[in-house]
This record gives structure tokens, C-alpha cells and sequence, in this order.
């Protein structure tokens, strides 16, 4: 049974995963636009830090817990984004990866069976794997590697996917499902092993700015204030998905090592090594069903987005 709200009820969202990157950002804008809001995290990777300037307010709940249990909450949205999302973190133990990917939206989907809630899963443009498509569309099935290093997250998200659907087909759960492609912004992590993180961080200290490939693979980078209204939208919608979510303006990783370097006005050096297995070397989202389903698209460009992450950055270094 799907729920519903009188105009003058506050609805409550609950957020996995709320302490982290893009989840404070999303915790945040929700109470900004009057929710009440249930942050689920185990701080894995997310920071409790990220949400201290909202812990003394009546309409926040901040709960540690871990979505591989079940969990109970009274809820009238579940946005869930429970997930280690960087390389460094999902690769660390994958096996408890893939346990996230599946339990936690298995779980995310029985409590949305008891309430009544609506659910929107943050999937992730590494469902379409090393693209033989470009750019990628919602209709692309992807070319993903389901033995190799990063299989956990890839698979583990597409497994997720195949879960909500079902959830959708079989019980009439009231879904939705989005692809996020790169994000960035303040709250990120310095040694989370994505591009913007490292270059900034590696720019700021003066060091070598590692590039991985020879820097022409290509990224399409949104900036997290973009993504988070997109969640927004999509959960506001009638739109099942899968939707894209992403900035289309494509750069390749050199580009973007510059555009920070010119910024900082740092001296770094730029120094290449070895491309990862199974690492893209193009990724650009087609959002046409974005812009016409939601009435997305992105806002803030590049440098405005890279100018306040460095902002974020350097005051973080200041701090410690």
C-alpha cells in the first residue's frame, strides 16, 4: 500500500548512507525544504562530522547502523545510497561490497513494502562498465567484467537494480532508481581515489599529481549540488528509471589536472603511471530523459564547482 501525507503533515525521509559525501549534502537540502530526516550510517566511510551542524535540531536523527541488517524506521521516502562509492573504499573487502549492494537494498525494499514508502536507489553509471556506447544511455546493458577487481560494485549495483525492478513487478513497490556519474564537492574524502579528491589534495600539499593512463580517458564530473537536486526531482516524479544523472560535458583527466593545477596555483608535477584494470576510459551520461522527465540538468560548471571545492579543501588543511 503506498502512502500518503495531508498537505499539513511534515514527511520524514530517511537517508542511508547520510553521513556521507553525497548523502550530508542530500540530509541537508531535505530539511532545508521541510523534511523531517533519519540519518542511517555505520561510518564506514561516511563522517559524523559531515552532519554535526545538524545533530541539535528536533527534525534530525542521527542512527549508526548498518544496512547488510534489517532496519525499522517510519519513513514516507527511503533515498537509499548506503555503499562504499570510491575504488579504494569498495575494493578494500569486497565481499562485504557485494553484501551492501544486495542486502541493503533488499532491506531498503522490505521497509518500503511495510510503509508504504517511496525508494529511490542511487545507482551508478559503473553499470555500463568499459562502454562500447557513447555516451551512455538508460537503454545500454553495459560491458562489465563480472570476475574482475571492481566486479563487486559494477555487479553489486546492477544486482541492486534487478532487486528494485523486481520489487516493482512483483509487489508494486513505489521505486525509483538513478545512475550517478561522477560527482564532486565539499565533503569528499582526501584519500577516497577519485580524480578530484586526489588532484586537489595532491595539488595543495605540492605534490606530483598522479595521473593514472596517459590523462585522455575521459570523465563527465557534476558537481554534488546538481546531484542532489536531481535526487530531489527524481523522487518528486513519477519516473521509475533508470534516469542519469550527470554533467554531459565531457573532459578528459588531463583537463581537469590543469584546470586544478591553474586554480591552486600550484607548481605540482604531473606524473603517469599504469591505467587500473577494468578502469573506463570514456564516460559521458546521455541525459535527454533527465531533461524532459525531471526537468533536469546541471547548473554549475566545472571551474565554479572545482573553485568551491578547493575552497572546501584548503580550509580543511588549515583545520588540521
Amino acid at each position: 500500500m503506498r502512502k500518503t501525507n495531508t498537505d499539513n503533515e511534515k514527511q520524514t525521509a530517511l537517508v542511508t548512507g547520510g553521513a556521507g559525501f553525497i548523502g550530508s549534502h542530500l540530509c541537508r537540502e531535505l530539511m532545508n525544504r521541510g523534511r523531517k530526516v533519519i540519518c542511517l550510517d555505520n561510518f564506514l566511510t561516511g563522517k559524523r562530522s559531515h552532519v554535526e551542524d545538524l545533530l541539535d535540531r528536533d527534525d534530525f536523527s542521527l542512527v549508526e547502523a548498518d544496512v547488510v541488517d534489517p532496519f525499522c524506521f517510519e519513513a514516507d521516502e527511503i533515498y537509499h545510497l548506503a555503499c562504499p562509492a570510491s575504488p579504494v573504499h569498495y575494493r578494500e573487502d569486497p565481499l562485504y561490497t557485494a553484501k551492501v549492494c544486495f542486502l541493503g537494498a533488499l532491506h531498503a525494499l522490505e521497509l518500503a513494502e511495510k510503509t508504504g514508502a517511496k525508494v529511490l536507489l542511487t545507482s551508478t553509471s559503473e553499470v555500463y562498465g568499459e562502454p562500447e556506447i557513447h555516451p551512455q544511455p538508460e537503454s545500454y546493458h553495459g560491458n562489465v567484467n563480472p570476475i574482475g577487481p571492481r566486479a563487486c560494485y559494477d555487479e553489486g549495483k546492477r544486482i541492486a537494480e534487478t532487486l528494485f525492478f523486481d520489487a516493482w513487478r512483483t509487489k508494486d513497490i513505489d521505486i525509483r532508481v538513478v545512475r550517478i556519474f561522477n560527482t564532486y564537492g565539499p565533503c569528499m574524502e582526501a584519500n577516497d581515489g577519485r580524480i578530484v579528491s586526489n588532484f586537489i589534495t595532491q595539488a595543495l600539499q605540492g605534490r606530483d599529481i598522479t595521473i593514472y593512463g596517459d590523462g585522455t580517458q575521459t570523465r563527465s564530473f557534476c558537481y554534488v549540488e546538481d546531484t542532489v537536486r536531481a535526487l530531489l526531482c527524481m523522487m518528486g516524479s513519477d519516473q521509475t528509471g533508470p534516469v542519469n544523472i550527470g554533467n554531459p560535458e565531457e573532459r578528459t583527466v588531463l583537463s581537469a589536472a590543469r584546470e586544478i593545477l591553474k586554480q591552486t596555483g600550484s607548481e605540482s608535477r604531473l606524473v603517469y603511471h599504469a591505467l587500473p584494470t577494468d578502469d573506463p576510459t570514456r564516460r559521458r551520461p546521455d541525459i535527454s530523459l533527465a531533461k524532459e522527465s525531471l526537468g533536469w540538468e546541471p547548473r554549475i560548471t566545472f571551474e565554479e564547482g572545482i573553485q568551491r571545492t578547493i575552497r572546501w579543501f584548503s580550509r580543511q588543511t588549515q583545520r588540521s
